[in-house]
């Protein structure tokens, strides 16, 4: 079973300060872009092929996925559509959630989900 890889579009995005806040859906819509090649190569830790989950919220709520990349809406609180899609679809297999909320990180944890920065699919990233 492929590792589901799900990606916190906010928070990611929000790590590189390059003007995203004057376009979120085109900053989304960059980062859901970069993440097509993760699906075949995977992480170092999680060789390809892998399912990448784009969790989107907000203004970027429209936008729909591309070939090697769902999106997933959140109609509320992104953080709570995550742990929701863990709990639902990395049962019975590996799961990487990317993200430097240290709250989600707690609750997916807990999910039995591994986490990682967004440096890990965007190495521009700070922390």
């Amino acid at each position: 079973m492929r590792t589901l890889l799900v990606v916190d579009a906010a928070n990611v995005i929000g790590s590189v300060p390059d003007g995203w806040w004057r376009d979120r859906l085109g900053a989304a819509e960059r980062l859901r872009d970069s993440l097509v090649p993760y699906a075949e190569s995977g992480l170092p830790e999680h060789p390809g092929p892998v399912e990448v989950v784009l969790v989107v919220e907000g203004a970027a709520r429209t936008l729909p996925g591309v070939p090697g990349v769902r999106t997933l809406a959140a109609p509320g609180s992104g953080d709570d559509r995550i742990v929701r899609l863990v709990a639902e679809e990395a049962t019975g297999r590996p799961c990487v959630v990317v993200t430097a909320d240290r709250g989600l990180r707690q609750r997916v944890r807990a999910l039995g989900a591994e986490v990682t920065g967004p440096r890990a699919v965007r190495p521009e990233a700070g922390g």
